[in-house]
C-alpha cells in the first residue's frame, strides 16, 4: 500500500464518523446544543476545513455553493478585526449531509493530485510539509467527529467505530 491509499482510506474513515454523528445527532441537540458550540457549526467547520485542506493550496480553494461567511469559525475571527463571527440560520442536517457528500466524493481525486513530497503545506499559516498537513487535516476530523460523538453517546445514540475504508 502506498501513502496516498492510506490517506484516502483513513480520510473516508474519519468522515464517516462524522457522518454518523450528524445522522444520530437529536434533533434537539442540533440548534440548541452548546458545548461550547451547537453541533451544527461543529459539524459544518469540519467539514469547510476538510475542503479547504484537501486543495493543494488555499488559492486553489473555492468554497462550497452554500456557504455562509464566518460560519466556519468556531471562536472568534481569526483575522481582524478579530471578533466573535456573524452567524445566521443553522445549517440542517441535510444540507450538513449534503455537504458530507461534497467532500467526502472529493477526497480520493484530491489526494492523488497532492505532491506529497512538497516542503510546504500550501498554506502559508501551517509551517510544515504538505504530507503532514493532510495527517492533521484527518486528525482535525477525527478531533470532532470524536467530541461530537462523545455528545451523541451522552444523549443515548450509539457510534460506530470506522477503523478503515
Amino acid at each position: 500500500m502506498n501513502v496516498q491509499t492510506a490517506l484516502k482510506g483513513q480520510y473516508h474513515a474519519s468522515l464517516a464518523m462524522l457522518k454518523q454523528a450528524v445522522e444520530r445527532c437529536p434533533d434537539d441537540l442540533w440548534e440548541k446544543g452548546s458545548c461550547p458550540v451547537a453541533f451544527w457549526r461543529v459539524a459544518y467547520h469540519t467539514l469547510f476545513f476538510t475542503h479547504l485542506y484537501l486543495q493543494p493550496n488555499v488559492e486553489g480553494f473555492r468554497p462550497w455553493e452554500r456557504h455562509r461567511a464566518e460560519h466556519e469559525c468556531l471562536g472568534k475571527l481569526p483575522y481582524p478585526p478579530f471578533r466573535e463571527p456573524e452567524i445566521g440560520d443553522a445549517y440542517s442536517k441535510e444540507q450538513t449531509l449534503e455537504y458530507w457528500r461534497v467532500c467526502d466524493g472529493m477526497v480520493d481525486e484530491c489526494v492523488a493530485r497532492l505532491d506529497l513530497d512538497a516542503e510546504e503545506s500550501g498554506f502559508p499559516w501551517y509551517k510544515m510539509s504538505k504530507l503532514d498537513h493532510q495527517i492533521v487535516n484527518i486528525r482535525h476530523i477525527q478531533h470532532h467527529a470524536g467530541a461530537l460523538a462523545g455528545r451523541v453517546r451522552a444523549a443515548g445514540r450509539e457510534i460506530d467505530w470506522v477503523g478503515g475504508v
